[in-house]
């Protein structure tokens, strides 16, 4: 399945750095307050992970689109509710 043992590492690291975000989705849906996540450092954060994930396509690296698609997606919820409960 994984031709090189590298890309395993590479899979790991992506997938703890992605969960990182799970508990303050969990917070922020709970709470519903998002007054203390920075609005620009979240838009920052999800262009980057689009830049990431457009270089893994072009350099087709596994481990750089498959975690920073999941990123995304974490991330953008949590910008998601940012933007919904527009606490500031």
């Amino acid at each position: 399945m994984l031709e090189n043992p590298m890309t395993a590492v590479g899979l790991l690291a992506g997938t703890l750095t992605t969960i990182s975000f799970l508990p303050q989705v969990l917070k922020t849906w709970k709470s519903k307050s998002a007054k203390d996540i920075s609005l620009g450092m979240f838009l920052t954060f999800c262009l980057g992970v689009v830049l990431w994930i457009i270089y893994g396509v072009a350099v087709r690296d596994l481990p750089v689109i498959v975690t920073n698609v999941a990123t995304f997606i974490l991330a953008a919820m949590v910008l998601g509710l940012k933007l919904k409960y527009n606490q500031h």
